[in-house]
């Protein structure tokens, strides 16, 4: 019998995540013994118990833990596909592994699997235009926790509304954290990658959207409360020129870009 696996790397897996393995069984044998051995880490006695599966198409699903040992039906000398697929607990910890030891029971051959834990990025929804003060509480209790770190970051983008990235560990600590959060609402299932979310971490020039002739507002400085024209855009310098509405002498004032609100678009 040979047993044959595409790709037998390390899995790292988010809690509550899974991985997944294809392999090829072979054999002359109408059917086959595959015996398996789970060992989960770094510290046995007390890691979180991964699930382990063996997917069959014709089977099914078949729990390992349950099994140790259990028979397959091969169709003839054609190699039959499985899929093993582990699935990482909830409150696994960054470090947190498993080792999946399949060996064919008359030949002896063996193969071996493994996967582990790795932070995950959550979206936490939020109530509309609450989300720097969830962040901020959130921060504030992961700051006064003395025990284990459960959260590694939190972004709240300017312009997204309603939502917040939260990357830590434990799932279920993560919802613990933000369920007395009054404009916290709930995490949005599944996670998302870091190139989703790259678009947030370029910070964005502060001229974006101003085109000559916006109508805009002074929100600070000397002339804060004023209306002007844009007049001139640098984009190097993030830097526009307006010109003050309401002046008797027109007055063209150099401001930057973030120092404005645009009230209308130049049609």
């Amino acid at each position: 019998m040979v047993i044959t696996v595409a790709d037998d790397s390390l899995r790292r897996v988010s809690a509550g995540g899974k991985g997944s393995w294809t392999l090829n069984v072979a054999a002359d044998a109408p059917s086959v013994k595959l015996s398996f051995s789970v060992t989960t880490g770094p510290d046995a006695e007390n890691a979180p118990e991964w699930d382990v599966i063996l997917h069959d198409s014709m089977a099914g699903e078949l729990w390992i833990r349950n099994n140790p040992e259990i028979s397959v039906d091969l169709p003839g000398k054609n190699a039959k596909e499985f899929k093993l697929e582990v699935i990482c607990p909830d409150g696994a910890r960054y470090g947190d592994c498993v080792t999946v030891e399949i060996t064919e029971a008359s030949g002896g051959q063996t193969v071996v699997f493994e996967a582990m834990a790795q932070q995950s990025i959550k979206i936490l929804k939020t109530q509309i235009d609450q989300e720097a003060s969830v962040a901020r509480d959130l921060y504030s209790k992961e700051r006064a926790n003395q025990g284990e770190k459960d959260i590694y970051a939190i972004l709240s983008p300017a312009g997204l509304r309603g939502y917040v990235f939260v990357e830590g560990m434990d799932t279920d600590r993560l919802r613990e954290k933000t369920r007395d959060i009054k404009k916290a609402r709930a995490f949005i299932d599944g996670e998302t990658d870091i190139e989703e979310i790259s678009p947030y971490l370029t910070p964005m020039s502060a001229v974006v959207g101003i085109v000559e002739g916006d109508i805009v507002e002074l929100i600070n400085g000397p002339f804060k409360g004023e209306k002007a024209r844009v007049q001139q855009i640098d984009q190097g310098k993030e830097e526009i020129t307006v010109e003050l509405i309401e002046a008797m002498v027109p007055i063209p004032v150099t401001v930057k870009g973030d120092s404005v609100r645009v009230l209308e678009k130049e049609k």
